[in-house]
């Protein structure tokens, strides 16, 4: 199947990939991202990764960073793309063909939308991901023309951005760093007046890599849930992110290790316009769905507050 690109088409998304010590992963993941350029921007590797990788895939443009910059490392791809939108792919995912070309129709149709959150497949049986059923019942609804919900969360691998928009909103930031990253960027997008909407239609793949260190990952996405209500959301839904995270040994062990942070947090702290707090209070409500008993990394998607 083609993606659409002719050979002498302007490019219109570039795929920004954030990457460290996975040479095995991306070996397997960079080939389904052409014809789109690709910006790949390694956090650090000491394995030989950005070495491997322009010596495989000359027409890959490999960043070097000289420390561990998490999910931040992704502002420097989105600063060095020419075109007007991005779309991100971690080193074990990428898109299906055809799927970031009707992403650029979509955002080219509506000059409101920020961000697109795609439908994501994971592994060889092609499950789909439980944040995207929740996405897709999102209490925010759909508003005329938009291409499905609104939403205040997304997972990065699946989200094409309006580059712009990005910039705008100051891209991910260094206070969460890495795991749940893009709850405080969503909440800035609709801050500043963005839609993101799901957009099933949208196709990623993911297959998630084996070296993942999950207990790690879920404490990491803890401690952010509790640093990013504290850079966002009033005190009273501080207080009760903290009961409510501390509720399992993993989440005691989040917060306890967002304490070292907390100063950070209170340096970047503004609070949501209302009208955007409203919007997430929605997604606190009993009867909103919410992925709080669901397996994997759902929590880290902006779902619960």
């Amino acid at each position: 199947m083609s993606d659409g690109v002719g050979a002498d088409a302007p490019a219109r998304v570039t795929v920004v990939v954030a990457t460290r010590n996975r040479w095995e992963d991306l070996r397997v993941s960079l080939p389904h991202h052409a014809p789109h350029p690709v910006v790949l921007v390694d956090n650090a590797s000491d394995d030989g990764t950005p070495d491997r990788v322009a010596e495989a895939f000359p027409d890959v443009r490999v960043v070097r960073l000289p420390r561990n910059a998490g999910a931040v490392a992704r502002n420097d791809g989105v600063e060095l793309a020419t075109t007007p939108y991005v779309a991100f792919a971690d080193d074990d995912s990428w898109w299906e063909p055809g799927a970031l070309d009707l992403a650029a129709g979509l955002l080219d149709a509506d000059p409101r939308l920020g961000l697109l959150a795609a439908r994501i497949l994971v592994g060889e049986d092609a499950t789909l991901e439980p944040v995207c059923r929740l996405m897709a019942d999102s209490p925010l609804g759909t508003r005329a023309g938009e291409p499905g919900p609104r939403v205040l969360g997304f997972i990065a691998c699946g989200a094409v951005a309006r580059r712009t928009a990005y910039l705008q909103a100051g891209g991910f930031d260094p206070v969460v760093f890495f795991a749940g990253e893009e709850e405080r960027l969503a909440l800035d997008l609709a801050s500043l007046g963005w839609a993101a909407c799901y957009a099933p239609e949208l196709v990623a793949r993911h297959f998630p890599s084996p070296t993942r260190d999950i207990t790690a990952r879920h404490i990491r996405i803890a401690r952010n849930t509790m640093l990013t209500a504290l850079m966002r959301r009033p005190w009273d839904v501080v207080a009760r992110t903290a009961v409510r995270t501390s509720r399992t040994t993993h989440g005691v062990r989040g917060v306890l290790a967002a304490v070292p942070h907390v100063p950070a947090a209170l340096g970047a702290r503004h609070l949501l316009p209302p009208w955007v707090e409203a919007d997430r209070l929605l997604l606190d409500e009993p009867h909103a769905r919410h992925p709080a008993a669901l397996p994997g990394d759902s929590t880290a998607h902006g779902w619960v507050p």
